[in-house]
């Protein structure tokens, strides 16, 4: 009886709001018979931008990028160490992005990196293409250090071309694995990490082998021009920030770290022994924590 009931209110519902839609209808019907230079009809109203599409439990994923996601300089001298990577390494003192995200078990199983010690924002599409065909829940990205980090400021790739790159690296991601999330790191903070590295007599030997000459080369020159390289490089990494936040705004399945990565204050405890620039085992745990409070959060970062 209480079905019935309820199917005869709501049938009874349904004929009322016909009748007033119609009404309505005819009401604006003759406004507009009614007087010349009236638009006809009411406004279209802006269809709804559909809101961002993010899985806080993806179960697979894939990572690309350069020497820190391949763990550069954390285990031993001028080698890759991939298992203590922030984005998919093993390590359990690290614990890894993919170690949070699927445990340790499926982290092995259902992770891939892809990154390689040394590539520029050039070689971003290549590696995504390899990240596509894994078809991954989501594909992880540190790029940008290498375009800043070079023999001299003057050899740093120009902004335009790394927004072009970055925006090819997306489309060829999105040709193989259009539903891929993609999480964007931050290029870190090269000017902090030269002015918390330069305390160690060793790492400054290091730094003289060439690791990111225009902003670690004369690494206790204080003077003017000295000073203007660094904040050249500065400037070139808060550019390329600007351009990972842009382009992955674009994507309703991108995520932007809001510029966490290079806003930590990296100490000597989360550097590399060998070369005090690149993070040591708990340099990659703090980058690991960052990524999973990113990935797993309600919404994305400011």
């Amino acid at each position: 009886m209480q079905d019935r009931s309820a199917r005869h209110r709501s049938r009874t519902a349904a004929a009322v709001l016909a009748a007033v839609s119609l009404l309505g209808t005819a009401a604006l019907t003759g406004c507009d018979s009614g007087q010349e230079g009236t638009t006809k009809g009411a406004a279209a109203q802006p269809s709804a931008r559909p809101g961002p599409v993010w899985d806080r439990e993806p179960g697979s994923v894939a990572a690309v990028g350069d020497s820190i996601t391949r763990g550069f300089d954390a285990c031993s001298v001028l080698a890759d160490c991939p298992e203590v990577s922030w984005a998919t390494g093993t390590d359990s003192g690290v614990r890894s992005l993919a170690v949070r995200l699927l445990g340790e078990s499926e982290a092995a199983s259902h992770s891939w990196n892809h990154a390689e010690t040394g590539a520029r924002v050039a070689q971003l599409p290549e590696q995504m293409a390899l990240a596509a065909k894994e078809k991954p829940d989501l594909v992880t990205v540190m790029i940008g250090a290498n375009d800043a980090c070079r023999d001299s400021a003057r050899y740093m790739t120009p902004v335009a071309d790394f927004r072009a790159s970055f925006e090819a690296s997306m489309r060829q991601l999105r040709a193989g694995a259009p539903k891929a999330q993609v999480y964007v790191s931050s290029v870190p903070d090269l000017k902090r990490l030269w002015s918390t590295g330069r305390g160690n007599a060793l790492g400054k030997q290091i730094w003289k082998l060439g690791i990111c000459r225009s902003m670690l080369g004369d690494a206790d020159d204080m003077g003017a021009q000295a000073a203007a390289r660094r904040a050249s490089v500065q400037d070139r990494v808060v550019a390329y920030n600007e351009v990972l936040r842009e382009v992955c705004a674009k994507d309703l399945r991108c995520r932007y770290d809001g510029g966490a990565v290079f806003d930590y204050p990296f100490t000597g405890r989360q550097l590399s022994q060998w070369d005090w620039f690149h993070p040591g085992r708990d340099g990659q745990a703090r980058l690991a924590e960052i990524a999973y409070r990113n990935v797993t959060a309600a919404r994305p970062p400011a």
